[in-house]
């Protein structure tokens, strides 16, 4: 997981953690479906390896816009978000803190084979939605975040469109 804030385009504070849902389910979430018990140890290690890295983000201002940018992400905000308009005429989404977690329980009580019959929850990523969305709801809780947007991009986009960049200025 990797979590980024500031105001202009290079992030003030930066932090990366092994909260990965297919790390996660591996060490976690050992049964199909994982069952309340093994959610409350996943959710209670996320919280002991967020707390830490957190100090820097909480000395920023409060943020006016937040992004989530994963397939995972934008898996859960079909699942448990919602579309608003965008400048563009481009449809954004949105995924509410509550609204995930509500689902979290359900999600957990239903096997791998039937949660790819969910909305927006794909055969690759039916097995690790549960961590996932454990993982993303305490990251959302324990920094103060009522809802996020979903980007359409991931890391990789950033990482290509800062070397384009690069190239140009060179």
């Amino acid at each position: 997981l990797e979590i980024a804030a500031g105001a202009d385009e290079l992030p003030e504070a930066a932090a990366s953690v092994p909260l990965g849902g297919g790390r996660m389910t591996v060490e976690f979430l050992h049964d199909d479906p994982p069952g309340e018990d093994a959610v409350e140890r996943l959710r209670a290690h996320a919280e002991q390896t967020l707390d830490p890295v957190l100090a820097p983000f909480r000395a920023l201002a409060r943020p006016d816009h937040v992004v989530g940018s994963s397939k995972a992400i934008r898996s859960l905000a079909k699942l448990a978000g919602y579309p608003v308009p965008g400048w563009s005429g481009i449809e954004r989404m949105l995924l509410p803190r509550a609204a995930l977690g509500s689902w979290i329980p359900r999600l957990a009580r239903i096997p791998a084979s039937a949660r790819q019959e969910l909305p927006g929850i794909t055969a690759d990523r039916t097995f690790q939605i549960v961590a996932s969305a454990v993982v993303v709801h305490t990251a959302m809780r324990l920094m103060d975040v009522d809802e996020l947007e979903v980007s359409p991009w991931a890391l990789r986009e950033g990482v290509l469109l800062r070397y384009i960049e690069s190239m140009a200025w060179s």
